[in-house]
Parts: structure tokens; C-alpha cells; sequence
């Protein structure tokens, strides 16, 4: 049997998997770290920790499954987009990493939107606007607060170039990973000039564009040596991991809708070309796959939830720890006693401002309808389904560009909740798929790899070896009048309250 070796490059952790080549994930180590904020607005982490994170998760897998390092074909990577790193000529950081949440550079976000407006960002970029966490915001900000070390920089790199070159020693990147550092040209496939000249970066700083999964070396000798793995191992480009996702949850056609419910909710549907929202509402990423693109944008999601149980949710809690269950699961189980649309009860999950499709940071949260006839159990329900109603906007959003969807397959935590995926099919109105492996992103990146390296025949091929469904939720048909008349409700609420958000 051979093998790839598959890392996660997280924000707050790092996961590495052993894959075989039938999918199966025969050990995993999660290995976690603590950013620093160095003030409110700041972000960081001292690389070095990534790389001993992704050491301990290497030796993690290796102890755990005992498998010939031989035998270990390929490295797949799937990393967090724009976490920046300055390196000298050596490659040696300049600095902390500048994680992607970081947002010193709010004034640099705005220079930038001015020299080169939405419009025209937009059709180059796909990104809906330059806000302060994009890379070139970053850039601009140290070349202005941090100009003795700008001027050592010999390299601008994101955390997966950066680990492709401290394996191999090359400056390589992929576009997956490119597309919101907004001085990359989607269409074109090349770095942004315009913005480079204005950042004062030549594209010498930069590194070499590949399209994912493209083999780019075997791994140096004494990093070999330095992981325990073998100096035969290729290391492969790898993807942005809401690119891995999709392709680890088998999202590689048009027609398919990922969303991922994590403590944020991460949406992708494929498509075979670049678009332009004519409302500007969605973004257009490069995919993982050559030629290919995604409709992906982040929202509010499970962090709603995780909200409700901390601060309302105690006894739940301790009943979890009494039997066992997660207290999530109580949550469900409590949910699912109580009717669609809750007896009236309508939430608006925006505690931190309204995400896709809306786009309103001024937006306030909302319980709106309550009753003496409501229970905690109601509530509860009520956010799941203003988490569904998130994910139903965002579909009918891409439904407006054209673009098709048939299925939505979930990943994150939220998909582990049957009483949940089968609100979301309900409220939809399509059929909600989920899938045995739980970590989409590795299985993702391990199948890019995998590709790569000839392994598979072609993508399609990796796919159907290596993802499986587990379950399939088909909507109730009962429902759909009930949901009908909520989600109305639900857009109607919003609106009517536009106004007074806009107030605050």
C-alpha cells in the first residue's frame, strides 16, 4: 500500500494525516499554538512555531501507524490564506508571520480601494473589495511602519510557499492560495502590475506560479532526515483549504454547493469559468483545479451557536458530561422536539455584523416573535435555522450568477448533527450529503498530491477511491410550506430593519 502524507496548516493548529490510497485517514495529530496580539488590531506567530507544530504532527502519524516511510509517496498541503512572511536572502523570516485575522492595516485598505477602485479590483482579483486583512494591505503597511526591513526583503510568501521552500528550497506558489492578496490577476494568471508597482514590490520578490498540485521536488536530505520521512518523498504545491475541502468532500463539478459550519461558514460552488456579480456580493476564487473557479465567501456560523451554549446552556453542558454527549448534541436532540420555524420565533445571526450575502457590518443579532409559549428548546431551533437561512441566501446569490446547484455536501462540525442537516435540506430544499471523513481538507490535499504524483488517473478518479458519503438528507416535503412562510419571514425581518442598524 502506498501512502501520502497530508498537513493542514490552520490558524490556531496544525493537523497532519496519513492517507492511504483508498482515502483512508489511518492517524491524524493536531498539534496547537497561541497566536499573539501584540495590540488590538495585531495578529502573529513566530514561523518557527508552525514548523515545530508540523515536526510534532509529522512524528505524531509516523508513531501512531508504523507504515514504510518508503512507502510514503507524496506531501499534500492545505494552508490558511494570507498569513504573510518577509524572508531575507537566505529564506530566513524577517519577522513574526502576519496572520491572515490581522487587521493593523485599515488606513492601507483604504489607500488602496482609492488608487484602484472596486470595480476594476474586482474584475482583476475577484475579491469584492480591498479590506485590511488582504496581503496588500499588509505589504503597503510594512513598507510604510517597517522600511529597514522592507528593504531586506527578499521574498514576499504565504505560509504554504514558505514550507514548499524550507522542504526543497524553491519559491513556488499556487493560485488557489493567491487569489485574496489582491495583487494576482485571476483571469490572467499572473501577478497584478499595477498593484505590484504601487506596492513597490517587483515580481522577483515573489514566487514562481503553479497550478496546484504540481510536483515541485523531493524533500532536502537533511529535512528528510529532520521529520523522519524519506528523502524520496515529493513535496507537491497544494491548495487554500476551503479549496481542499471541496475537493475532499467531492465538490470538483459544477452543480455541486460545499459549505463548511465551523465557527465561521465557509461556502463553495465550483464553476468552469471566472464571473463577475453584477450586485458585487460574490467573491470569485481560483480553484485547486486547473482552469476552474469558485464562488466562495465566508459568513457567520457556528460561532452562534457556540455563543448560545456558553451563555444560556450550563445545564445542557453538564448533562453532556454526565453521559457522555457532546453538548452540541443535547442541543440538537432538544431542537428536534420543536416544529419548523419555531412557533414563530425568527433569529438573525449576525452578533458580529452580517456577512455574504448581505454584507452589512452594522448588523445587530435578532430574536424576533417571542411568546410565553417559548422554551429554550425553541431557541435553540431558531438558531439552527437562521444558520440554514444563511446558507439558503448564499445559493440563491449564486443561483443569480447562473451558476447551478443541485446537492449541498457539509463539512465542519455542523455537519455531525443529522437533526441539523436535515433543517438545512428542509429549509433549502435540496438534498444535504455528508461524508465519512471528517477532515475534508487533508483528504483534500492528499488527493491534489496524489494526482500530482500519477498515483490517480485524473481527479475524478481520486474522488471516487477516496470519498465517500455517509449519509444523504432529502427534504421533507411536508415542510416546505412551513419553511416557505419562514424564510420569507426571515428576509422580511432583515429588511425591515436595514434602517435601524444603519443607525448604530
Amino acid at each position: 500500500m502506498e501512502y501520502i502524507l497530508s498537513v493542514d496548516l490552520g490558524t490556531t493548529a496544525i493537523k497532519v494525516a496519513m492517507v492511504d490510497a483508498e482515502g483512508r485517514m489511518l492517524s491524524t495529530s493536531t498539534q496547537e499554538y497561541s497566536l499573539l496580539t501584540p495590540t488590538t488590531l495585531s495578529v502573529e506567530l513566530p514561523v518557527e512555531t508552525y514548523w515545530k507544530a508540523f515536526k510534532a504532527g509529522v512524528a505524531g502519524v509516523l508513531e501512531t501507524t508504523k507504515v514504510d516511510t518508503s512507502k510514503i509517496r507524496a506531501l499534500g498541503i492545505s494552508a490558511q490564506g494570507e498569513t504573510l512572511i518577509f524572508v531575507d536572502k537566505q529564506g530566513k523570516p524577517l519577522r513574526n508571520a502576519i496572520v491572515w485575522m490581522d487587521n493593523r492595516a485599515q488606513e492601507e485598505a483604504q489607500i488602496l480601494s482609492k488608487e484602484f477602485p472596486q470595480e476594476q479590483s474586482y474584475k482583476i482579483t475577484g475579491q469584492v473589495s480591498i479590506v485590511p486583512t488582504w496581503p496588500a494591505s499588509k505589504v503597503l503597511w510594512i513598507r510604510k511602519n517597517e522600511p529597514e526591513l522592507f528593504a531586506k526583503t527578499a521574498k514576499i510568501l504565504l505560509i504554504e510557499d514558505y514550507f514548499i521552500y524550507r522542504m526543497t528550497g524553491k519559491y513556488v506558489a499556487e493560485g488557489s492560495l493567491l487569489c485574496s492578496t489582491v495583487y494576482w490577476d485571476i483571469i490572467k494568471k499572473a501577478w497584478w502590475k499595477d498593484m505590484l508597482r504601487y506596492l513597490k514590490v517587483d515580481d522577483g520578490q515573489l514566487p514562481d506560479i503553479r497550478e496546484s498540485g504540481e510536483p515541485v521536488g523531493t524533500i532536502f536530505p537533511e529535512v528528510a532526515k529532520e521529520l523522519g520521512v524519506s528523502a524520496e518523498m515529493v513535496v507537491c504545491t497544494g491548495a487554500l483549504d476551503q479549496a481542499a475541502g471541496t475537493i475532499g468532500v467531492g465538490n470538483i463539478k459544477p452543480g455541486v454547493f460545499s459549505e463548511n459550519t465551523g465557527a465561521a461558514l465557509a461556502i463553495c460552488a465550483t464553476v468552469d469559468h471566472p464571473f463577475v456579480d453584477p450586485t458585487g456580493r460574490m467573491p470569485c476564487h481560483y480553484h485547486a483545479i486547473p482552469d476552474t473557479y469558485m464562488a466562495h465567501t465566508f459568513t457567520t456560523g457556528g460561532m452562534v451557536l457556540k455563543w448560545y451554549r456558553d451563555m444560556f446552556c450550563q445545564p445542557e453542558i453538564q448533562v453532556g458530561k454526565l453521559t457522555g454527549m457532546d453538548p452540541y448534541e443535547v442541543l440538537s436532540i432538544e431542537a428536534s422536539k420543536v416544529a419548523p420555524g419555531a412557533d414563530g420565533l425568527v433569529m438573525l445571526p449576525h452578533l458580529q455584523g452580517a456577512m455574504a450575502p448581505e454584507d452589512n457590518p452594522k448588523a445587530k443579532g435578532v430574536f424576533y416573535g417571542i411568546t410565553l409559549r417559548h422554551t429554550k428548546a425553541h431557541f435553540a431551533r431558531a438558531i439552527l435555522e437562521s444558520i440554514a437561512s444563511i446558507v439558503k441566501r448564499n445559493i440563491e446569490a449564486v443561483e443569480d450568477l447562473k451558476i447551478k446547484v443541485s446537492e449541498i455536501r457539509c463539512l465542519g462540525g455542523g455537519s455531525k448533527s443529522p437533526v441539523w442537516n436535515q433543517i438545512k435540506a428542509d429549509l433549502i430544499g435540496k438534498p444535504v450529503v455528508t461524508m465519512e471523513s471528517e477532515e475534508a481538507a487533508c483528504l483534500g490535499a492528499a488527493i491534489v498530491a496524489g494526482v500530482g504524483i500519477g498515483m490517480f488517473k485524473s481527479l475524478e478518479d481520486a474522488t471516487s477511491k477516496m470519498v465517500k458519503i455517509k449519509e444523504r438528507f432529502q427534504p421533507n416535503l411536508q415542510n416546505a410550506g412551513a419553511y416557505s412562510q419562514y424564510f420569507k419571514k426571515y428576509v422580511d425581518l432583515y429588511d425591515s430593519l436595514v434602517g435601524m442598524f444603519a443607525k448604530e
